[in-house]
């Protein structure tokens, strides 16, 4: 039993890189339940245990990759003296643990795997560890503490991309990361692997002011994306869709596709990537005149990087959401704002009401607070003065 399912574990890791994913997955769930079972030995158990896990986790296959890992920690209690895989167990719980939001159960089981695995002298398991680390202090801002955990990963073989490329460009060195971005992709020719790469290489670009290298990185994505069936696969390649499309400045499509994006990542549980698929939803509605909803958005992806502890993207979305308001700096909200550009067309209030399906009491209302937070007394000097301001 332990050679066959060996084989099969074997086997479905090839149909997964040859974009059988399908057929793939199916021969790792044979092989897993006869882990499951406990119709291996222990040391076979633990090598299609973290195969199969790994092989999940190339294939984008979230749910698949944390039911595993699930099973395997389970497994790993009770095999205490099988030091280097419960090491490599916590580096994959580590990971399942940063895309879920657990932030700082993240570091701290990252940690512990990487002790472990300093002790099984397992140097792949202990870069994998200290490389989640990075991830962790990165996005929460810790900077320093991040270029640390990328040079130990490094250090121990485990290539520290696009982790540390992401590191520079939060630092303001864009040129930085396109170069290492660049150098990342030259060396990497499995599909998989490169589909990991890509997204980074696309929002590294745009940074960088190289749209056309950026657009060319989102059209292999989105083949790969084609070949190979897998929903997290498909929300990575909407949101750097939609990205590319709202930096042409086309709203309309970028909204469509972003908020598809959005909807695969609340499917799959993944709050960070949700929230930052909010915030270019919020600005792609700001972008079409939409700026109640924009600040809807802008709102429920700072709660959630509060929450998180996402210091530099909670900045970036303080920044988004004040800019906004910067624009209403005359005291005007949303609503009435609309209903000024409305006024200064020449509509009357009967023509305002209907067009935004409220009383002609409301916009009344709307009207008389335009007047006292503009300091005027009459539409005509409202319309000179939204003019004059730039307001509309």
């Amino acid at each position: 039993m332990d050679l066959f399912c060996l084989a099969v574990h074997t086997q479905g890791l090839t149909l997964i890189r040859q974009a059988r994913v399908a057929e793939g997955l199916a021969l790792l769930d044979e092989a897993m339940v006869a882990a499951t079972r406990g119709e291996l030995s222990p040391i076979v158990t633990g090598v299609v245990y973290c195969g199969v896990i790994a092989g999940c986790e190339e294939a984008f296959e979230l749910r698949r990759a944390r039911e595993w890992t699930d099973a395997l920690s389970r497994w790993c209690d009770e095999q205490p003296e099988l030091v280097a895989f419960s090491g490599r167990c916590r580096a994959h719980r580590a990971e399942i643990m940063q895309l879920h939001g657990a932030w700082d159960d993240a570091l701290e089981e990252a940690q512990r795997a990487r002790e472990r695995s300093e002790r099984a002298m397992n140097p792949a398991a202990a870069g994998q560890a200290a490389y989640q680390q990075g991830e962790v202090h990165r996005l929460q801002g810790e900077f320093a503490a991040a270029e640390s955990a990328y040079r130990d990963a490094n250090a121990q073989g485990r290539e520290p991309q696009p982790g540390l490329a992401l590191l520079r460009l939060a630092q303001g060195g864009a040129e930085s990361a396109a170069a290492a971005s660049r150098r990342a992709l030259a060396v990497t020719t499995e599909p998989l692997k490169r589909a990991r790469l890509l997204p980074v290489c696309a929002e590294i670009m745009l940074a960088a002011g190289d749209e056309p290298e950026a657009r060319t990185a989102y059209a292999e994505l989105e083949e790969t994306g084609r070949q190979y069936e897998s929903g997290m696969l498909q929300a990575v390649v909407a949101y750097v869709r939609g990205t590319l499309e709202l930096a042409a400045g086309d709203a309309r499509p970028a909204l469509v596709s972003l908020r598809r994006a959005l909807q695969a990542w609340q499917k799959l549980e993944a709050p960070y990537e949700a929230a930052r698929t909010r915030v270019l939803v919020g600005l792609a509605c700001r972008t079409l005149g939409d700026e109640d909803s924009a600040e809807l958005e802008l709102d429920a992806a700072h709660a959630v990087f509060a929450g998180l502890g996402a210091g530099p993207d909670l900045l970036r979305v303080s920044s988004l959401a004040a800019r906004g308001r910067t624009r209403d700096s005359h005291g005007l909200t949303a609503r009435e704002l609309e209903v000024l550009k409305l006024v200064a067309a020449g509509m009357s209030n009967r023509e305002i009401a209907s067009k935004l399906v409220v009383s002609e009491h409301t916009v009344a209302r709307h009207l008389q607070n335009i007047f006292v937070k503009l300091r005027v007394s009459s539409r005509t000097a409202a319309t000179a003065f939204a003019f004059e301001h730039d307001l509309l």
